[in-house]
């Protein structure tokens, strides 16, 4: 009976470590599976700033866009206008380059009938 106590409490000592071994492992399990929490936890805080760093700056992108398509509105509009006035300049050359011919033509007449008179 003895020996049967003393084999049983050797086996119960056996039994004991095998479940401290297997509670260590579960501990070093668990401090890894927190160092991995962590670093993802912080892999995706780095990444959320990324993000709205980048929303920022697509913010800042398109208050941009709008500004330059305000300034190209406007430069359209200016090339608009300067390309109406200088079609009204043409027209306006020619006039005065009809009215100069004329005036030649004019002249041309005049000069003899007075040097003849």
């Amino acid at each position: 009976l003895q020996q049967q106590a003393e084999q049983t409490c050797r086996q119960l000592l056996r039994t004991q470590e095998e479940h401290e071994q297997l509670l260590q492992a579960a501990v070093e399990q668990a401090e890894g599976l927190e160092q991995s929490l962590r670093n993802a936890e912080a892999l995706l805080a780095e990444r959320a700033a990324q993000l709205r760093d980048a929303q920022a700056q697509l913010s800042r992108n398109k208050l941009l866009i709008e500004e330059l398509r305000g300034e190209n509105r406007r430069s359209v509009m200016a090339l608009q206008a300067a390309e109406l006035k200088q079609k009204s300049m043409e027209e306006k050359n020619q006039l005065l380059e009809e009215q100069a011919s004329a005036l030649k033509q004019l002249i041309g007449k005049i000069t003899p009938a007075s040097l003849s008179g």
